[in-house]
């Protein structure tokens, strides 16, 4: 990924570098999460372990990532004489995608702010300015 922003614009990039550029994922957070978009149901962790060929505490690692930025969502399914596990499933698209608008958005004023900091700290006055002649 490019560090400044100048190179992230000349770049060619697609929608799921939105995972890194937002959120910082990984590779195989990517994958873990278009395993669950295209499953037919949720799936335990070691479902996706072995749909993405991972470890299971790999794969666990990749669906807390995506626990903690929204990306998923967790069930708890009870058995019924007692016990319990845990499904995993994609949030609904536009409550993510509005989330990174939110982000955007704060990032956007963030930077606003720090320019016109900028645009403050380094502007020359009229008794600095260089006397023309």
């Amino acid at each position: 990924m490019p560090n400044s922003m100048a190179e992230q614009l000349q770049q060619d990039m697609e929608c799921e570098g939105l995972f890194e550029c937002f959120h910082g994922l990984k590779q195989l957070d990517k994958e873990c999460f278009q395993e669950l978009v295209g499953a037919e149901e949720p799936l335990t962790v070691d479902e996706l372990a072995e749909a993405v060929n991972r470890e299971r505490s790999t794969a666990y690692r990749a669906v807390q990532r995506l626990l903690q930025v929204g990306f998923i969502q967790k069930e708890q399914v009870n058995y019924d004489q007692g016990g319990y596990y845990h499904v995993y499933s994609p949030t609904d698209p536009s409550k993510i995608s509005k989330n990174m608008q939110r982000m955007l958005n704060d990032w956007y004023a963030k930077m606003g702010q720090l320019i016109q900091e900028f645009e403050t700290k380094y502007k020359q006055t009229d008794s600095t300015a260089p006397i023309e002649g």
